[in-house]
């Protein structure tokens, strides 16, 4: 795996040996919420204790670093380290997960207005590779599912 791609390794018909790099894809997904205002939200988005009301059991955030844990604290469970490379209250946070290495990858939660509706949305920008993209759709849309349920936005 190189720095910025994904290298595979095929071969042709002729028995040769063909490298492709690939790119992560970037996944864009709109949520309309029931927010009049964005500070409820932004404080679920941006905040250690808003975030686990919603994507991780366990969220800490020390120095820019947010740790997320899943799983059960004294059981099996699985920690990933993000880093925060950008927050702009009411608006978005951008982070990058500590082993990624493709450094144009990242995942995004911004808040917006649907131009339809004028409705508040929840903006996610996030990448993956090709044959996961429907498994990280799935992913927010569940953890949407849980914001839902927690928070009635």
């Amino acid at each position: 795996m190189t720095a910025k791609y994904r290298v595979l390794i095929a071969t042709n018909h002729k028995k040769k040996t063909i490298r492709m790099n690939v790119r992560k894809q970037r996944l864009e997904l709109e949520y309309p919420l029931n927010a009049r205002k964005p500070d409820i939200l932004w404080s679920l988005m941006s905040t250690d204790h808003g975030l686990e009301r919603w994507v991780a059991d366990r969220v800490n955030e020390q120095d820019g670093v947010m740790e997320l844990t899943w799983g059960d604290t004294w059981g099996e469970h699985h920690t990933m380290h993000a880093r925060i490379l950008e927050r702009e209250k009411n608006s978005h946070i951008r982070l990058q997960w500590t082993d990624e290495q493709d450094p144009d990858a990242y995942w995004e939660m911004r808040i917006g207005r649907s131009e339809l509706t004028e409705q508040v949305c929840l903006c996610v920008t996030d990448y993956t590779w090709a044959e996961d993209i429907d498994d990280l759709h799935d992913l927010w849309d569940g953890n949407l599912e849980r914001l839902h349920q927690s928070s009635g936005l």
